[in-house]
């Protein structure tokens, strides 16, 4: 299966749904629930073993995943807004929790994502702020991404997980 090309269809997702998936320490997908892949438009069988970036929409910012992947290689956990491509080509965005899962000596074994519904009034402020960021990744790399986002951050007096969070309860 080749990645999807974007359409610009967007998707809805189900307020009451949780997308479910897990990988392992290498990304490929171990384990995705019904709504997850009903949503991507794939069948289980596509999904499994695949990179979990096969659904990575090319409107995210690489900064965003930097910051996901500092957070949970350290077995912290992340809240992030995500806009995920379908296999239709289709995309939607979700407001994602990702953790890692650790074995019971602590190691880290995998990741596991739940993702809900993003929040329309967060995503005023997200896109744009995607946006920007996709666009000085192109100029200046995702150093310029990462300085925009930290200052922006600062600015607000505010931490990455605090400003998502306060956007998704708007």
């Amino acid at each position: 299966m080749q990645k999807p090309v974007p359409t610009g269809k967007e998707h809805s997702v189900n307020a009451e749904a949780f997308l479910v998936s897990k990988t392992d320490t290498q990304g490929k997908i171990t384990y995705c629930n019904e709504p997850f892949i009903k949503i991507v438009g794939a069948s289980e069988q596509e999904l499994l073993g695949k990179p979990h970036n096969i659904v990575r929409h090319p409107d995210m910012p690489r900064v965003i995943f930097k910051l996901l992947w500092d957070k949970v290689k350290n077995k912290e956990e992340i809240f992030a807004y995500v806009k995920n491509l379908s296999f239709d080509g289709g995309c939607y965005w979700v407001y994602a929790n990702i953790t890692a899962s650790l074995d019971k000596n602590g190691q880290i074994v995998g990741y596991y994502s739940v993702r809900r519904k993003a929040n329309p009034k967060a995503l005023d402020a997200i896109k744009p702020l995607y946006e920007k960021l996709l666009s000085l990744e192109k100029t200046g790399g995702i150093e310029a991404s990462f300085q925009y986002l930290t200052d922006l951050l600062r600015e607000k007096g505010v931490s990455y997980e605090e400003f998502s969070n306060n956007l998704q309860r708007l």
